[in-house]
């Protein structure tokens, strides 16, 4: 492929890294990686409630990483709440889940402004070392991409299998039991999607550019590269 071509793919590929790399630091910041609705159980039996009156003892829920707000709905109105995870909510929630999505969210920014970095370095330098060529760029691509994964498995299994929604509504609630009504992943959770997309899609686009994909090497290039070092 012309080098100018290559310049072209490394050029784009850095832009939608750095893209990420923001993408992901806003996502960890806001309340939009999960939105649902709770329903006071409690209230709800002691009218025996059926139909559109159940309404009145549906309220809302929406939360991140950090803090979030939930609208306590009981027959008498709407009463918001707002809470903090840290530390309010440490005592209730799966703490190494929780934190391990943080930490992975932080290494994500991180490798992938790295990959930008280098993505760039290669469209307009000339790579000097094997961690600045092409198989660098696998890595960081490959690791960036990992890192989504994870935050989605983890952070999904914290809400789904940890019943995190249920026990955000039902914290500090003595005579009230709430239960989750409905609930669904918000913005930020499908960044971190199309982040991991994105990378993945960054190291086909090396691949399109004609570096071969790591140690897909032929055997016998292998053999003339080790006799190459033993003549010297």
């Amino acid at each position: 492929m012309p080098a100018q071509q290559k310049k072209i793919i490394f050029c784009v590929a850095g832009v939608l890294s750095f893209a990420c790399a923001l993408g992901t630091a806003a996502a960890i910041g806001t309340q939009l990686w999960v939105t649902g609705t709770v329903l006071c159980k409690t209230g709800a039996l002691l009218v025996n409630a059926t139909g559109q009156e159940l309404e009145k003892f549906i309220g809302k829920i929406q939360y991140g990483l950090f803090y979030g707000e939930r609208v306590r709905q009981c027959g008498l109105g709407g009463r918001p709440f707002q809470f903090s995870f840290f530390p309010d909510l440490l005592k209730i929630i799966p703490a190494s889940i929780h934190v391990s999505v943080i930490l992975f969210c932080t290494v994500l920014v991180v490798f992938a402004l790295v990959g930008a970095g280098f993505f760039l370095f290669n469209a307009f330098g000339s790579p000097y070392e094997t961690l600045h060529g092409p198989v660098g760029l696998y890595l960081w691509s490959f690791i960036a991409c990992s890192c989504g994964c994870l935050i989605m498995i983890l952070f999904s299994s914290e809400v789904k299998i940890h019943h995190l929604s249920e026990k955000i509504a039902n914290f500090k609630e003595g005579n009230f039991t709430f239960k989750t009504h409905s609930e669904q992943f918000a913005n930020s959770f499908w960044i971190i999607l199309v982040c991991s997309l994105v990378h993945f899609l960054n190291a086909l686009l090396i691949r399109v550019a004609g570096f071969e994909f790591p140690f897909s090497k032929s055997k016998d290039s292998g053999t003339i590269t080790v006799a190459a070092d033993l003549m010297y």
